[in-house]
């Protein structure tokens, strides 16, 4: 058996043979470099598991190119300490590649999302953390095994998630730290690289509240980002319901005859089932989207394609913003769709609104729905939740009339 220093200058000069031949190092016994007719130079290691009397075996490095002799000979320092030390490196390879293809990021976290988030979680939860998972996380770890990924990995992952969005690097996390928890209790991994970190700061609460003129003139820009996601905003503002409640409004939760809109357990955020009052407003902004006084009886309301409801939220919210710029003259101050939400209870205040009714009408467990009254108190609040909406529409009818005749 031929044997030489591998060095760079070494390997360079070996010519093609006849036949396929092994040049083992010198100085590093087990460490070879195998040259091919073609000319093709590839580092290999030849190691026992056991004594001298048992068979050899041979793990391939990689090719000249890849890999330089120095750093060959480190890698086949590494593997032959690993045999030495009772753990094969072929068999180590093999569980190496086991887990990069079963354990990939991309696949794994589509497994969790289907076997916990869709089993544990309620759909609008579900949906939440899918979107995310999809458009911040799987596109960043998708090209690592979850035994690879580190601490390092996620905290730069967090860190790209842009400023205007305060809240989602918190969700982010524990959506991460579920994943990595569930992958551990199953066994897939020996430890969550989240066990040290901690979550991101919780966002302050926020007590934006738009003044009159500022939410009629959302009304009424709305229409400039289109008729769907108009009537949307709209309705936001005349029912004050959540925002993924009002886009994922169905046909076959309204009744007009009694302009009322039922909202479902599995839609509310708090799993409770709830009924809105529809004002003469909202019957428009209906009747406009059904073209017709006749709605239909099934499908979702807020749809461009027939087939899903509205998304893309942040991008009409940034449209919207520039066409009240425009009308107002001047730049909003910064606002969200749930502001909307805080305005209509703030607004419910204002008219006089018991605030056990508002409590009703946001579906809220909170205050005057919790803890013994919560159990007790089975009131449900209809004909006041009724005369509440008609104070607001009044208002919002008001409100409309009167910036109309300051703009003439």
């Amino acid at each position: 058996m031929p044997t030489i220093k591998i060095t760079k200058r070494a390997v360079e000069a070996l010519a093609a043979q006849e036949k396929l031949i092994i040049f083992w190092d010198q100085d590093l016994s087990g460490f070879g470099v195998k040259v091919t007719p073609a000319g093709g130079k590839t580092y290999i290691v030849q190691y026992r598991m056991g004594g001298r009397g048992s068979a050899t075996r041979r793990y391939t490095i990689g090719p000249d190119g890849t890999w330089t002799a120095t750093l060959a000979r480190a890698e086949a320092e590494r593997l032959l300490r690993m045999a030495a030390s009772g753990v094969d490196p072929q068999a180590a390879a093999k569980e190496r590649e086991h887990a990069e293809r079963e354990l990939a990021f991309g696949p794994y976290s589509e497994r969790f999302l289907a076997d916990y988030g869709k089993r544990n979680w309620r759909q609008r939860t579900y949906t939440s953390a899918e979107s995310n998972m999809r458009r911040w996380v799987i596109p960043f770890l998708s090209r690592k095994a979850l035994p690879a990924i580190t601490k390092r990995d996620l905290i730069e992952l967090l860190d790209r998630v842009p400023a205007t969005n305060p809240a989602l690097p918190r969700n982010l996390f524990a959506l991460l730290r579920k994943l990595f928890n569930w992958a551990t209790e199953r066994g897939d991994l020996e430890r969550s690289p989240m066990d040290t970190m901690k979550p991101p700061a919780p966002v302050g609460a926020r007590d934006r509240v738009l003044k009159d003129e500022e939410l009629v003139v959302v009304a009424a820009c709305a229409e400039a980002v289109g008729d769907v996601f108009g009537a949307m905003i709209r309705l936001l503002i005349v029912t004050g319901q959540r925002r993924e409640e009002v886009a994922g409004m169905t046909w076959g939760e309204l009744d007009r005859r009694l302009m009322e809109w039922s909202i479902p357990a599995a839609r509310a955020k708090n799993g409770v089932p709830s009924t809105v009052p529809l004002s003469d407003i909202a019957r428009g902004e209906l009747d406009g989207l059904a073209g017709s006084t006749r709605w239909p009886r099934a499908g979702y309301v807020l749809t461009t394609n027939g087939k899903t409801s509205i998304s893309g939220f942040s991008k009409v919210k940034l449209r919207l913003d520039k066409i009240i710029g425009r009308v107002l003259k001047r730049e909003i101050d910064p606002w969200r769709f749930h502001d909307l939400r805080r305005t209509f209870a703030t607004n419910m205040q204002r008219l006089g609104v018991r605030f056990e009714v508002t409590e009703a009408l946001l579906n809220h467990s909170s205050g005057a729905r919790s803890g013994v009254a919560g159990v007790y108190q089975r009131h449900v609040w209809k004909e006041e939740k009724k005369e509440a909406i008609r104070l607001w529409n009044d208002r919002l009818r008001t409100m409309i009339f009167e910036w109309e005749s300051s703009e003439r």
